[in-house]
């Protein structure tokens, strides 16, 4: 059995206590409280309680972390060198629609790098964690990224931009470059778990522009603690600060980061 650090611990505790209320919430979906504070960019309660659970547990734990988290921002913590970031709920439309596909994520900045990870999917009772150097596990079974060395028997995951944000024609563009070469390409409304495939091989490889820290941090930690590569569309490791996201084994990545820029260059030249 894979033995967990102290802080993985006090990690995944805070989750699973969390997840408590999430799915008592997702059975009572209809009945929830909805408000909007963007297009097609919607909170529930249910976010809401979440977030302050996960933040009154860990806080009590680690009382000198800072935290980074979708709805409250930033909070300072008397340690200046390490953070939560926390998304309370990764796939927040597939919940407010009766859709079991969302997470619940934590992950641990030290210094800038991201050094721990937790994700929780509540329906399907898969916990994802890892820390650097340690490898990526989801319960506790060792992971790794998929062998898969051609392009047309990949399986790929990835965002589509919905109304009210910019990158319709990129993704469009991304799609005839790249569809054709696949065996498939799936679209299932959780950046946090399309990661979280990847590491687990179930997904050869996925790509997705414009993605906020809570989204991929904890993800694309376990990703390279399983043996794949992640990388920005210009090829810096530092993905948190672009959003941008290319992530897949270490056959396949540099082909789909190649299809990817084509993709991108072919609206340029237009």
């Amino acid at each position: 059995m894979a033995r967990r650090s102290p802080l993985i611990n006090v990690m995944v505790s805070a989750v699973m206590k969390a997840s408590r209320d999430l799915r008592r919430d997702f059975g009572e979906v209809e009945q929830l409280q909805v408000s909007r504070k963007g297009p097609a960019d919607f909170v529930t309660m249910a976010d809401r309680r979440v977030e302050k659970l996960l933040y009154d547990e860990l806080s009590h734990a680690r009382p000198d972390f800072g935290f980074l988290m979708e709805e409250r921002g930033e909070v300072k913590g008397e340690r200046e060198d390490i953070r939560f970031i926390i998304d309370p709920l990764d796939g927040t439309t597939n919940f407010i629609h009766g859709v079991p596909h969302f997470a619940i994520t934590v992950a641990v900045e030290e210094r800038g790098e991201i050094t721990a990870g937790v994700i929780y999917a509540p329906i399907t009772d898969e916990l994802f964690w890892t820390e650097k150097g340690q490898g990526a596990y989801m319960n506790d079974t060792r992971l790794r990224v998929s062998g898969r060395r051609k392009m047309d028997d990949a399986l790929l995951a990835t965002g589509i931009p919905f109304r009210g944000r910019d990158g319709h024609a990129e993704f469009i563009a991304e799609m005839q470059e790249i569809a054709p070469q696949v065996a498939g390409i799936r679209r299932f409304g959780a950046a946090t778990l399309d990661l979280a495939y990847v590491a687990a091989g179930r997904y050869d490889g996925f790509w997705e522009a414009g993605l906020k820290a809570w989204d991929i941090a904890a993800g694309v930690l376990l990703v390279r603690e399983a043996g794949g590569y992640v990388t920005d569309f210009k090829g810096s490791q530092d993905v948190l600060k672009t959003g941008d996201v290319v992530a897949a084994n270490d056959h396949l990545h540099a082909p789909l980061d190649r299809m990817v820029k084509r993709a991108r260059r072919s609206l340029t030249a237009k």
